[in-house]
């Protein structure tokens, strides 16, 4: 029999990630409530959101969809993402009160982040107590599950996957000293602190360019950067993902600089998984638990702009080791993260949780 699920979109989700890998889980039909249309073969049930406040993104911002309660009970699922969003705190109401298994997406990876212990969000997390099924991304984020006390036979860890298919290595390696940045625009993802690295690496390989994919605040800084650099930096602005994998094969490593704040850290980092299937190394900042994604022979330094140089040009001027790094990375990915590969696992957990009596 076919799973009928229904997942509850955040006001600003970033589109087709969490959503589509579950849509790609076999017997499964996907209908997606609220967002913006998704693509991909999914249903979609068109609603707004009330959002007082701006101020915060994502999961913990401050909106509520409207009119969820009319949504129809036809599933046999409710999914949603993270513990203590609003959007959560609705899917936890909606599964009690239609008989519906609930599973909880999760990429956080602290137990002590301060939402947990804020209104409204404390209260959310203490409805989401009683899903069915807690689905991490990341191990930490298990970890974090189990130090909050939810029951260990609820909880589960899938790694994330990417499309193998569409981010691959080039055919001939680039052999340019072709950095790129891709990543949200974002003060927290360090792209002044790249820049500074750039102009560091440069003293060394003066032939290097700086590619930078995305938009966001820091917009700005990149437009400025491709000015002040006569071209040497690029901004490219926001991509597609057919895009970004072109970009990624024309490149020679693939550089992020994210810093913890209070608020916020590095969980896993999708781009890594990106640029190592398309069999480049990465040099980036330790922050949070991005080791979980991005391990040796790759480079992750504190957040200093010395040591992102000193790992950048270690590539640079190193092909034969670009090559070798790249080559484990693709391996690696296509083993721990084929798209497809890793929703059967995902369905594999649903399974299992099927098994038990509902909540």
């Amino acid at each position: 029999m076919t799973r009928r699920l229904l997942w509850a979109s955040l006001d600003d989700e970033r589109p087709n990630r969490e959503f589509h890998w579950l849509s790609l889980m076999p017997d499964t039909r996907v209908t997606v409530a609220g967002g913006p249309p998704p693509s991909g073969d999914v249903d979609w049930i068109e609603r707004s959101y009330r959002r007082p406040v701006k101020r915060f993104k994502e999961a913990v911002a401050l909106a509520w969809m409207k009119d969820m309660r009319s949504v129809p009970a036809n599933f046999d699922w409710i999914a949603s993402l993270e513990l203590c969003s609003m959007i959560t705190a609705q899917a936890s109401t909606w599964a009690r009160d239609n008989g519906v298994r609930q599973c909880v997406v999760i990429w956080a990876n602290d137990p002590e982040l301060i939402f947990y212990r804020l209104p409204p969000y404390r209260q959310a997390l203490d409805k989401a107590r009683r899903a069915d099924l807690f689905l991490n991304f990341v191990r930490s984020g298990y970890d974090h599950c189990l130090a909050l006390g939810l029951p260990e036979e609820r909880c589960a860890w899938v790694l994330p996957g990417v499309d193998t298919a569409l981010f691959h290595p080039a055919a001939a390696p680039q052999v340019d000293p072709v950095i790129t940045f891709a990543s949200g625009l974002w003060p927290k993802k360090g792209l002044s602190l790249v820049l500074d690295a750039f102009d560091l690496v440069r003293a060394t390989v003066p032939e290097a360019r700086l590619q930078i994919v995305g938009s966001g605040p820091d917009q700005s800084v990149a437009q400025a950067a491709q000015e002040r650099t006569g071209g040497a930096v690029r901004w490219l602005g926001p991509m597609r993902p057919d895009q970004i994998a072109a970009v990624l094969r024309d490149s020679a490593v693939f550089t992020t600089a994210p810093w913890a704040q209070r608020r916020w850290n590095e969980q896993y980092g999708l781009a890594y998984l990106e640029a190592m299937a398309s069999g480049l190394p990465v040099v980036t900042t330790i922050s949070g638990t991005n080791h979980e994604a991005v391990g040796p022979p790759n480079i992750r330094v504190p957040h200093d702009a010395e040591a992102l140089a000193e790992g950048l040009v270690r590539f640079l001027t190193n092909e034969g080791l670009r090559g070798d790094v790249g080559r484990l990375n693709r391996m690696t990915v296509v083993r721990d993260h084929d798209m497809l590969t890793q929703s059967a696992r995902m369905a594999a957990v649903f399974r299992t949780s099927e098994l038990q009596p509902r909540r």
